[in-house]
């Protein structure tokens, strides 16, 4: 990639700037939207071995134009300060065009976690839990941090029990963070949320004829070909929903050691399966392996779509010409340049940007938020009730037409719905009207790229509340 490219966040401001060119909204509302409201960098000692180690650390919150902010904490060597800047900026977008309430957020802490023990883990989230706590940088109604790259359900645990040891009186306390293990006031289905909201975007996308046409390939996705890069919670759920609900083929999967395809498609569970056991996806049977050096390969197999599902920037000005998948599916965060972008749809690729694709993860934290506060578990207020009204209602069925529901159709069409089925009935809806409301935009006002019409639509939302709160005219 070229070292003139513009970095991540330069690429997120340029993208806003080409959007506001197709609204009306007041300039000075648009540079409120488009500016950092608070960044607070940190350097924090902890304790791990026999020395002192100064972490260096991030918390950005985007926009305060609704509370709390939202948006999850990675740990990585590459964390600098306009990294997280830009992903807090997406996140607020995110939010907007998903209609969750939250202003966006980001954090970072500038470490490679797999050079640390569990217990130095733990000191190091905790630390950095603690400071946030003294600066008001954490809490239900302030700012809800939840998993990114390199975190997971076992830090969100840390810094839940941390907070409640600064907070030992706030009811709402488990709102404090998302992501949560479900045994510690977590929700069922955060852990799959990301990856199946991309499915769901991928599959709304299939389904409009008129767009597939254009593309030269039929409606729906079943049948498709699919190459994912990136093994990870993202690209792993991605590719598992999209084979086992969407009946895609996986032709391609690449990870930090390499890439495979197989034509014929490969059962994601059985490579799974088998990197476990052996530790790489490469010599997989009866695929091709591509080895370290060559891992990119996986972004130029021959597939329907593409799923980017690692880190920013993976398709550049260097490679894009090559990329022969005729849907890129942005299940990162900023997987394309904005030179890759131009180059892609030049060659009339359809792109599903990652402004909307990949917000099923705060969708499902929106979930289980309203599920912390209300302190009750979705469905256990309505399931045996509606159990027994689908019951009732299939006896009265088999009274009127003498026909006989056997057991098992019995118990499933009775069935009340459990949190699951509610969180994932939400996700899709979430996910389906969000792809519709950019795809009017797009039409409506004769943008060329889905990524645009994402901008505006969240560019126009932001401007609706903050002239609903009255701060500008």
């Amino acid at each position: 990639m070229s070292s003139s490219a513009p970095n991540f966040f330069q690429s997120v401001q340029s993208y806003f700037d080409k959007a506001t060119k197709f609204t009306d909204i007041d300039a000075g509302i648009l540079q409120q939207i488009k500016v950092c409201n608070a960044v607070y960098r940190l350097n924090f000692p902890v304790k791990i071995g026999n020395e002192v180690k100064v972490i260096e650390a991030y918390r950005v919150q985007h926009s305060h134009h609704r509370l709390p902010t939202k948006g999850g904490i990675r740990y990585s060597m590459h964390v600098n300060q306009d990294e997280v800047m830009a992903l807090a900026t997406l996140m607020t977008y995110k939010c907007a065009i998903v209609d969750v309430p939250f202003g966006g957020a980001k954090g970072g802490v500038k470490i490679n976690p797999w050079d640390y023990t569990e217990e130095e883990l733990e000191r190091i989230t905790r630390r950095y839990t603690s400071e946030l706590v003294k600066r008001n940088f954490i809490g239900p109604a302030i700012d809800v941090p939840a998993p990114d790259y390199g975190t997971g359900p076992r830090e969100m645990a840390w810094i839940y029990d941390t907070y409640r040891t600064f907070k030992d009186n706030e009811i709402d306390a488990a709102g404090c963070v998302t992501g949560k293990p479900v045994s510690q006031n977590g929700i069922v289905g955060r852990t799959e949320a990301t990856g199946r909201g991309v499915y769901f975007g991928i599959r709304e996308a299939c389904s409009v004829a008129e767009d597939m046409q254009k593309l030269g390939l039929k409606p729906g996705i079943g049948g498709k070909t699919m190459a994912v890069q990136g093994l990870g919670n993202v690209g792993s759920y991605t590719a598992m929903i999209s084979q086992d609900e969407g009946d895609v083929k996986i032709v391609g999967i690449g990870e930090v050691e390499g890439a495979i395809y197989k034509e014929s498609g490969i059962d994601i569970h059985d490579l799974i399966r088998f990197r476990k056991e052996t530790g790489s996806i490469l010599n997989y049977p009866g695929a091709i392996s591509f080895g370290k050096e060559e891992r990119e390969k996986v972004l130029e197999f021959e597939c329907d779509i593409l799923v980017p599902a690692a880190l920013e920037n993976a398709i550049h000005a260097d490679n894009a010409p090559r990329v022969k998948a005729k849907i890129i599916a942005e299940a990162a965060n900023g997987p394309l340049t904005a030179e890759a972008e131009k180059i892609l749809l030049e060659k009339g690729k359809l792109i599903l940007p990652d402004l909307f694709l990949n917000a099923g993860g705060v969708t499902v934290s929106y979930f289980e938020w309203l599920k912390n506060l209300s302190h009750t578990r979705f469905g256990r207020l309505e399931k045996r009730f509606n159990q027994r009204t689908y019951d009732n209602l299939i006896s009265y069925i088999e009274k009127t037409t003498q026909k006989k529901v056997d057991d098992f159709e019995r118990t499933l069409i009775a069935r009340g719905a459990d949190e699951i089925d509610l969180v994932r009935s939400g996700l899709e809806e979430t996910m389906i009207n969000a792809y519709h409301s950019v795809r009017d935009i797009k039409l409506s006002k004769g943008i060329n790229d889905y990524r645009t019409a994402s901008f505006v639509c969240a560019i126009e939302k932001i401007a609706d509340d903050y002239s609903a709160l009255g701060i500008f005219p």
